[in-house]
């Protein structure tokens, strides 16, 4: 290698960045040579115990140690079994204890409430040529035979040939029933037996209730005659809009709403409150149903209130039919997004609410100050009123809104 000095010292690789790069052979050293002298022994370490050591004499003997151990012990069990005494199979003249007579019922208890109404609810079966349904009902006059129940459960057999209807009672026996009346407005319809000892309902008054009331629903849901079930009064006063499938019913009520369970045949049963009153007439319930499926009680169910139920009843045995007043307008629910209201979507010529003046999309926000946010308070509002009773509408149109008087007819 030649020194940095030199003139070919460019070349030396340690002074070249670009030359590669490589490690040697580790250094050696020279091995010390111990010093001589007497080879001692190496010290011998202390023996250990260890089990694989251990005698396999001394293992098998401790086996034969623990199965003379379980022997003896399951011998002595199995010998003092044998000898123990046993009790004998049969005693003779043997009294088993009673519980003290009777369960105390009180007054408006449930199943006082529930014996005291139940001779008054009947169930409905309707028989067609192909098809039939089941539903219930609850005797209000028991001198004229009259049955109240609803008219969704009965509507498939008026003016067809051949159907029947039978009212079955709590004793089992049944009765051939005719239709008096039926007012698919209301849901509410009359049927008549010839069939003495009936036993009729009392009826009670909705201004009474009060949310949180307790009520009893009595009724045949899905066929099951005499069904019981219990709840609270859960609202009052509740717009509901009842339409049925193969009926002819389009009413809009406000309802009693419970959380008895009430499912499909309770409809035309009694609601009844802690005095054993019937308070209202279950009509219908809000169900969530899949396909395929029949929606059945959540809790929701509605009743049409007993005063309507009172009124509608005397007008259909009295003549066999109900009037109720019409203000002379389609209409559905909308909103702003401030306020709701029921907008108005026709008029009917020669109507009260023509005559007022009212218009296509005009939207009613109250009626006689009473505020309105849907098509179904608007129908309530007006129904409570009597044909040629005038009720003043307030009007949303064009932004503004004004107020106009309307005399209401007879739908």
């Amino acid at each position: 290698m030649a020194p940095f000095w030199k003139p070919d010292a460019a070349a030396d690789p340690w002074r070249d960045p670009h030359a590669p790069a490589a490690l040697g052979a580790p250094a050696q050293y020279p091995q010390e040579q111990p010093p001589p002298g007497p080879v001692l022994p190496e010290p011998q370490r202390r023996g250990k115990v260890r089990l694989r050591d251990l005698s396999v004499r001394l293992t098998v003997l401790a086996l034969l140690s623990l199965l003379l151990v379980g022997m003896v012990g399951g011998t002595t069990a199995w010998y003092l079994g044998r000898t123990a005494d046993e009790a004998p199979l049969l005693a003779e003249g043997t009294q088993l204890s009673e519980v003290s007579p009777g369960t105390s019922r009180e007054p408006g208890s449930i199943a006082d409430i529930a014996g005291r109404i139940m001779p008054a609810v009947v169930s409905i079966e309707v028989r067609l040529a192909s098809a039939g349904a089941t539903g219930s009902g609850v005797v209000v006059d028991a001198e004229g035979g009259y049955i109240v129940t609803n008219n969704h459960v009965i509507s498939g057999a008026a003016d067809v040939e051949g159907a029947e209807i039978r009212a079955v009672f709590s004793d089992g026996s049944g009765s051939t029933a005719r239709i008096v009346g039926r007012d698919p407005a209301s849901d509410l319809a009359v049927l008549k037996v010839e069939k003495p000892g009936l036993v009729a309902a009392s009826l009670g008054d909705v201004g009474d209730l009060v949310v949180g009331d307790p009520v009893v629903a009595i009724g045949s849901p899905l066929g099951l005659a005499g069904t019981v079930t219990s709840g609270i009064v859960s609202a009052l006063d509740r717009p509901v809009r009842l339409t049925g499938e193969g009926s002819d019913t389009n009413a809009v009520i406000s309802a009693v709403q419970t959380d008895a369970p009430i499912n499909p045949g309770n409809s035309g049963g009694a609601l009844v409150d802690a005095t054993g009153a019937v308070i209202g007439i279950n009509t219908a319930i809000a169900s969530v149903a899949g396909a395929g499926t029949t929606g059945g009680s959540i809790g929701l169910g509605f009743a049409i209130p007993i005063d309507t139920v009172r009124d509608i009843s005397e007008e259909l045995i009295s003549t066999g039919t109900a009037v109720h007043a019409s203000l002379g307008v389609n209409a559905r629910t909308v909103t702003d997004g401030t306020r709701d209201g029921a907008l108005v979507l026709n008029v009917e010529p020669d109507s009260g609410a023509a005559e007022a003046g009212v218009q296509e999309q005009d939207v009613v926000i109250a009626v006689d100050g009473e505020p309105v946010v849907s098509s179904e308070e608007l129908a309530v509002e007006v129904d409570a009123r009597e044909p040629g009773d005038t009720v003043t509408l307030e009007l949303v149109r064009g932004g503004s809104s004004r107020e106009v008087d309307v005399t209401l007819g007879v739908a």
